[in-house]
């Protein structure tokens, strides 16, 4: 995968010991999830049922900041959704994006961190970024979905993962591109996948920002 040196040897010199995708299994698990509970909505879910879901489930900033339209949610909703709404997505192109994007950023961090540490830091990277955008948003009662905001901490870990082995001098020149491109898809639309939907752009940027500062919390120490 991009920016992975992290490759296993193959048994006897031959490639017949290799898996065809060659992915760390805790990925492979979470694509897999994330797929699993799509093909549910899209399949065996009910058009009222699934937005019923995608309201209890998704995140919704009003939710948490008191808003009166948002009084029915109730205390494990507000506890779960952090979490529920990363594994929910608008479509069938904006879920295979994240999974790509998943895949590609996610392996050189598994490898760094180790597959619990991993799960930890992808899971906080969402819930991080979803709090951003409800300190952005907290009036709005339409629900964020998506692990776009997950994956985007997972880019910010992969450029600090590049910078400590020496592929970058400088984070600022990409963090920039990478920032003003979120808030310009967030301003006026037309991001790959997002449905005509509006785009999250505060919890991707939040997401991003926590993988370049969070990220060395969760790497293992090396003991001598």
């Amino acid at each position: 995968m991009p920016f992975d040196e992290a490759r296993q040897p193959s048994p006897r010199g031959g490639g017949s010991g290799e898996r065809a995708i060659n992915l760390p299994s805790v990925i492979l698990w979470l694509i897999g999830v994330n797929v699993a509970v799509h093909v549910v909505r899209t399949f065996l879910l009910s058009d009222d049922f699934d937005q019923r879901m995608v309201m209890e489930f998704g995140l919704v900033a009003a939710a948490y900041t008191g808003d009166a339209g948002a009084a029915g949610s109730d205390f494990l909703t507000l506890l779960v959704a952090p979490i529920t709404y990363q594994f929910l997505h608008a479509n069938w192109l904006h879920l295979g994006i994240n999974m790509l994007t998943l895949a590609a950023f996610g392996a050189p961090v598994e490898r760094m961190l180790g597959a619990g540490r991993f799960v930890a830091f992808y899971l906080c990277a969402g819930v991080f970024s979803g709090f951003v955008h409800v300190l952005f948003f907290y009036d709005t009662m339409d629900p964020v979905i998506g692990a776009s905001g997950a994956i985007s901490g997972l880019f910010g870990a992969v450029l600090i993962l590049m910078q400590r082995v020496g592929r970058m001098p400088s984070l600022i020149p990409i963090a920039a591109v990478w920032i003003g491109l979120n808030v310009f898809f967030g301003l006026f639309g037309g991001a790959p996948g997002a449905g005509g939907e509006p785009v999250a752009w505060a919890a991707h940027i939040g997401g991003f920002v926590f993988g370049l500062f969070a990220v060395r919390w969760f790497i293992p120490r090396r003991t001598v």
